[in-house]
């Protein structure tokens, strides 16, 4: 059956992914965006942060949930205006679909886990690292407030994400293409301790499409990610350089435990989805890291 679906943060890389697989399997998407929908009428222009303007907007209808600043360092510098998108929007979002009776997928991290005891099934608890983390739990624990007074609100948690790009800086594992391009005798240094479980944005985008069909009630928490190997920030620049066929002798590969002045970060904080498959949804659809990015090179030549 079709749906109406709202996605909020449409032109991000998430989103974008988001609104296509909807839109490719035949549902009606209102993409909302604030600064973007001033240059594309295709967006609906909503400022999230202006409470009377959502409740104006909102009407009884599905609603996936994609908006959140995704960035760390980010929401360190800032976090007053971090915890804005990150804990007090999706709060206001939840109220409404309590009120207004349609579903909320809240799109979390895996940064809620502190990365000591992997992987981590859905009802692990919490203990964030970092500011973003901390602000995306806050985020969580006020969605699944309003599902204790019947809202169908669901959390998914997902990893570091990567996919087709409008400029590589979207990503925290896209930027790595302009390190292995920047072949002017700057040198980087690059993680190799934290693992990472890279997630391509159109397999979340496939999974939130599943969730939202299941004709059967959501749990609280779900977690997705990738089936695929852990890698450091330095393997991923390795695969990244072997497709372009270009040398990283200009990358340092960093053993080393990031130091008390850096935004800390679990060590590993692999996503168990054992919940997602206890519902039927095929978690394994999806090419590998390696795959991906050979033919993303070969097609943006």
């Amino acid at each position: 059956m079709k749906k109406t679906v709202v996605v909020t943060g449409a032109s991000g890389l998430l989103g974008r992914a988001v609104v296509h697989q909807f839109q490719d399997r035949g549902d009606e998407v209102i993409k909302l965006a604030n600064s973007r929908a001033k240059k594309d009428a295709s967006y609906t222009k909503l400022d999230l942060m202006d409470k009377e303007a959502v409740n104006g907007f909102f009407q009884t209808h599905p609603k996936i949930d994609g908006a959140a600043e995704r960035r760390p360092d980010v929401a360190e510098a800032d976090p007053e205006k971090a915890a804005k998108i990150n804990a007090e929007v999706p709060a206001h979002l939840a109220a409404l679909a309590n009120q207004r009776k349609f579903l909320l997928i809240y799109i979390s991290t895996d940064y809620v886990f502190n990365g000591k005891n992997p992987p981590y099934e859905v009802g692990d608890q919490p203990d964030p690292l970092q500011m973003y983390g901390r602000q995306k739990l806050d985020g969580e624990k006020a969605v699944l407030a309003e599902r204790e007074k019947g809202a169908q609100v669901t959390v998914l948690r997902v990893p570091i994400l990567y996919g087709k790009t409008e400029y590589n800086a979207e990503s925290a594992v896209n930027i790595l293409k302009d390190v292995v391009e920047d072949q002017s005798g700057k040198t980087y240094k690059m993680d190799a301790y934290q693992v990472r479980f890279p997630t391509n944005v159109d397999d979340i985008g496939r999974i939130l499409y599943d969730l939202s069909h299941l004709d059967k009630s959501l749990p609280a928490i779900l977690h997705y990610a990738t089936p695929a190997p852990a890698l450091t920030k330095y393997d991923m620049t390795e695969t990244i350089s072997k497709h372009l066929d270009l040398p990283i002798k200009h990358v340092e590969k960093d053993t080393n435990k990031p130091g008390p002045n850096a935004t800390p970060r679990p060590e590993n904080t692999q996503l168990s989805t054992k919940a997602l498959k206890d519902l039927g949804i095929d978690v394994g659809e999806s090419k590998s890291f390696d795959e991906w990015w050979k033919d993303y090179i070969e097609e943006t030549k």
